[in-house]
């Protein structure tokens, strides 16, 4: 072993991987170098950290695991919600209505994508997983007109634009965050001058509650306007990391817009606890099943607030896979693992509670990184990545105790490069695996594993946000879309051809009573399935066929821009939302 190899071992860098194909890489002396430096960067030396497998470790406590019944939800983006009185977006409102029409079909809650803030100031920055703030919510999903001090959309002089924002095919970001922003101000202003006395108790209430986590971000945000464009690590110093004090006195100096970005999120926390408080009223056990991002956006308040313990100049992504042969760089920004540990892991418990505070399950997306994290150094191809290792563990001990403390189902996505013990690991701390129909076959003609093979500890669905929709999969218009914009789609038509006729065979089978080609013959099989919780979305139920996001693209797909086909008030008579609820009755599942 040489010195580098040997320095690399004790910060927890791996000098080699395998892909999902099982190939070797070993990592460059260049990339261990620069790995090294980030994780080591202003410390002494390596943190006490739980590095190795331990696989045969007892854990100290296991995650909430629910009241053990089958159960099922249904999926959507919150965003692409139609409805007649929102403001081009879907919303906290709308959400409130989807729970009633869900729960009168036997759903158990709603699954939902991030919630997390983004950038207001850039709105068509839209993906969930790439947010400026885990810890606090996206105020566009406010519904403005709900909150008591809003004078009314004529007052406002919004009725005009609100109503062409609804008739709009995609989301109008740009459009709808200045007239959010706008309603938001000016419920603000009648807020600050004539706010009932309760209204301004629970205010406080809420401040109390959020801490200096509220007093960080509400200030990056009035510093984020005040310096823009320019990013926080460029900001005057004293300002790149200021103390806690330092932010006192600046809500002080600038108190009224501080304190606007501590209203805003204090109505999206009301709203959202109101939807989940909706979802219990109605019976349903989980109510929310919300996502949680992987990473955070390098230049937002997470990695401001979390400056020492976010990791300079690396990126995080993955190893090659069957769709992605030159390996994936997210362009998120990852925590150091020593300085995870060094804090105790207060960042991880903070991000728990802000994830499970309104909901009754959530969904960790790339679990895997719980273990090891693919860095790749910033300017380099995803391939001369190298893996990470994290307090494993403890991490793992951390989210148990917080989702026994608030009784929250956790989920792993533990999709993509899986080490031999990852899973058998992650089930003994109580969390549940993320089982998809596509991807759960086997054998030489690769036919679809049957319902029973399916774990129980586990979530099982169809597909995924990445992947096509029902309709559009069977219609084989996801392959012709990549194609289109130069993508390859992974697969040709004829495996294509293959596949559905292997689920054509396994429905046929196991939903006799139902057309193959309908997204309630899925529902029938994957209500048979001892997992846990199943999960249709709303889109396969209303037969969209655009798929919500297309990996690797940018500008060549809407990504996160695209409205549902059928208005929300028309579902309680949607015939076929109607007979996935039947499906799973039928199966013994729902409330």
């Amino acid at each position: 072993m040489n010195d580098l190899t040997a320095t690399a071992q004790a910060w927890g860098v791996e000098t080699e991987y395998f892909d999902v194909f099982g190939k070797r890489y070993a990592a460059s002396e260049a990339t261990l170098k620069r790995l090294i430096e980030a994780v080591s960067a202003g410390r002494a030396g390596p943190a006490a950290v739980d590095v190795s497998a331990e696989s045969a470790k007892e854990p100290t406590m296991r995650c909430w695991q629910g009241d053990g019944r089958r159960l099922w939800l249904l999926a959507v983006q919150l965003y692409s919600l139609r409805s007649r009185r929102n403001w081009g977006i879907g919303d906290f409102t709308d959400l409130g209505h989807l729970v009633a029409r869900a729960a009168a079909r036997g759903a158990a809650g709603i699954g939902l994508n991030p919630l997390h803030a983004l950038f207001p100031d850039d709105p068509e920055r839209a993906s969930p997983y790439a947010p400026n703030s885990r810890l606090f919510v996206n105020p566009l999903y406010i519904d403005v007109e709900a909150i008591p001090e809003f004078p009314g959309l004529m007052a406002a002089g919004l009725d005009d634009e609100v109503a062409s924002l609804r008739e709009t095919e995609l989301v109008a970001y740009a459009r709808v965050a200045a007239a959010k922003m706008r309603g938001l101000r000016l419920a603000y202003e009648t807020f600050r001058a004539a706010a009932s006395a309760s209204r301004r108790a629970d205010f406080e209430t809420y401040r109390e509650e959020q801490g200096d986590a509220l007093l960080r971000f509400a200030c990056f945000e009035v510093l984020r306007q005040q310096h823009a464009p320019v990013p926080w690590t460029e900001w005057p110093h004293p300002w790149r990391s200021p103390e806690i004090a330092d932010l006192h006195d600046f809500r002080f100096r600038h108190h009224d817009e501080v304190a606007f970005q501590e209203y805003v999120q204090w109505v999206a926390d009301r709203q959202l606890a109101a939807c989940q408080h909706a979802a219990h009223r109605h019976g349903m056990p989980v109510g929310l099943y919300v996502d949680v991002a992987v990473g955070i956006d390098r230049h937002g308040a997470d990695a401001w607030t979390n400056h020492g313990a976010v990791l300079n100049g690396v990126s995080m992504g993955a190893p090659p896979d069957e769709f992605n042969p030159g390996g994936q760089d997210w362009g998120l920004a990852p925590l150091n693992p020593h300085a995870v540990h060094e804090h105790d892991f207060q960042a991880v418990r903070l991000l728990m509670r802000a994830a499970m505070r309104h909901a009754g399950a959530v969904r960790l997306d790339h679990v895997l990184g719980l273990q090891r994290v693919f860095m790749i150094p910033l300017g380099h191809p995803a391939l001369e990545g190298a893996y990470v290792r994290f307090p494993f563990h403890r991490l793992l001990s951390v989210i148990a105790e917080e989702s026994v403390r608030l009784k929250c189902i956790v989920i792993g996505e533990d999709l993509g490069t899986v080490s031999a013990d990852f899973r058998e690991t992650v089930a003994r701390w109580g969390l549940w695996s993320y089982r998809v129909m596509l991807f759960e076959r086997e054998g030489d003609d690769a036919h679809f594993k049957p319902p029973e093979a399916y774990p129980a500890a586990a979530l099982a669905t169809f597909n995924t946000h990445d992947m096509a929709s029902f309709r559009g999969w069977l219609e084989g218009h996801d392959m012709r879309v990549k194609r289109a914009i130069g993508l390859d789609p992974g697969e040709d038509d004829g495996a294509r051809d293959w596949t559905r006729q292997k689920l054509r065979e396994i429905l046929n089978e196991r939903a006799p009573d139902q057309a193959p080609d309908d997204i309630a013959a899925v529902a029938a099989f994957l209500g048979q399935t001892p997992s846990h919780l199943v999960v249709i979305s709303l889109d396969d139920v209303l037969g969209e066929r655009e798929q919500v996001n297309i990996p690797g693209t940018i500008d060549q797909h809407p990504n996160w821009h695209r409205k549902l086909s059928v208005l929300i008030e028309a579902l309680d008579g949607h015939d076929t939302l109607r007979r996935v609820g039947e499906m799973f009755a039928k199966a013994g599942r729902g409330i």
